[in-house]
């Protein structure tokens, strides 16, 4: 590769990290074709971008973009470097690692770090943690119900509370005549 096709791919990955504010980084090393492909092919299902690139690339991309990135050169941008590129849904490539393992029985891919809307998670023990996070459509959703709920307790206890209101009203207007 030379330097006009490194630069033309270190500006593409740049625009890449840029556009997403999740990304997972893993290392596939070991992996046959067979099982590369199926892993490929999971990520295709759930709108997963996955590619291979060289650590020195992917350095100089994250190197021009505003986040510091620096705890990664120390010990994820290191052996076979794998992207996952999930878009808004960060849980999502942590879910998919999980499912891969689990159907081919591998240890495969190794989770080494992400980045979810710039907060750095390094290390295989946070991938349980960052499956079981809630995308922001779930979150939404979620304070939506809990704003919706005390406003449906007071029209109904308004609605409840307006016919004994009503009912008492009249009462007392019968007795005065």
């Amino acid at each position: 590769m030379n330097r006009a096709e490194k630069a033309i791919l270190i500006e593409e990955l740049v625009e890449k990290f840029s556009q997403n504010d999740n990304f997972y980084i893993t290392d596939a090393s070991g992996m046959t074709v067979a099982e590369t492909n199926m892993l490929r092919g999971l990520c295709f299902e759930n709108g997963i971008e996955y590619k291979v690139v060289k650590n020195t690339m992917v350095q100089k991309a994250l190197a021009q973009l505003d986040t510091d990135y620096v705890p990664f050169d120390e010990s994820v941008l290191r052996g076979f470097t794998g992207v996952m590129f999930s878009g808004e849904n960060a849980n999502s490539p942590a879910k998919l690692i999980k499912e891969f393992r689990k159907k081919s029985g591998m240890e495969s891919p190794l989770f080494k770090g992400a980045s979810i809307d710039t907060d750095l998670f390094i290390g295989e023990e946070n991938l349980d943690m960052l499956s079981k996070l809630k995308s922001k459509a779930e979150l939404i959703g979620e304070v939506i119900t809990i704003l919706q709920s005390p406003a449906k307790n007071v029209i109904s206890g308004l609605q409840g509370s307006g016919n004994k209101l009503s009912g008492i009203l009249k009462t007392l207007s019968e007795r005065e005549n």
